[in-house]
């Protein structure tokens, strides 16, 4: 009998590769159409090993992977909101999936050992953001309780795209 083993655990320097590997399939299968060639593969481009690699070894930002029997399909980077106003609030900054583990619960996973994390480092409410037009994401967060609280616009040449936010606030001892 052969057992699958599905994990979360922080991300090491060594899985620099297999992030960038992921986030190159995961941006291609979901932004292709939506972000104007040229400006998705520069993107992804820059996203290279040894970014990944950077990104790890940095103390403010944290990454978590998903492995499947050891490789890793799967990401979440987060860390304290970007926005100066907001530095009390976490935030994850990224969170994708290899296409064929998409829809099975994994996501949500890494989001709820993400949020965790989060709250651990004292960081009671959660922002995300998500292109409007990345309809599964959006779609993602609401279902796990993100409520829609902004949006911003995000240019690539001539074509501007919606990045929209969701927040997950703590609820008050006081409300009922």
């Amino acid at each position: 009998m052969v057992t699958a083993v599905a994990r979360v655990r922080s991300a090491k320097p060594s899985d620099a590769g297999d992030i960038a590997r992921v986030h190159e399939e995961t941006w291609l299968s979901t932004y292709q159409g939506i972000i104007p060639h040229l400006y998705l593969k520069r993107l992804i481009a820059r996203r290279d090993e040894s970014w990944w690699s950077s990104v790890i070894r940095r103390s403010s930002t944290k990454v978590l992977v998903f492995t499947f029997n050891g490789e890793v399909q799967g990401y979440v980077s987060y860390g304290a909101s970007r926005n100066p106003r907001r530095a009390n609030i976490g935030e994850i900054y990224e969170l994708y999936l290899s296409p064929t583990f998409q829809g099975l619960g994994f996501g949500k996973d890494l989001f709820q050992e993400a949020y965790k994390q989060l709250k651990c480092d004292g960081r009671r409410s959660l922002l995300v953001w998500a292109l409007s037009e990345n309809e599964m994401a959006c779609r993602f967060y609401s279902h796990l309780g993100g409520r829609q609280c902004g949006s911003s616009p995000e240019r690539y040449g001539d074509t501007t795209l919606y990045r929209v936010a969701f927040l997950w606030e703590p609820v008050s001892r006081h409300a009922r």
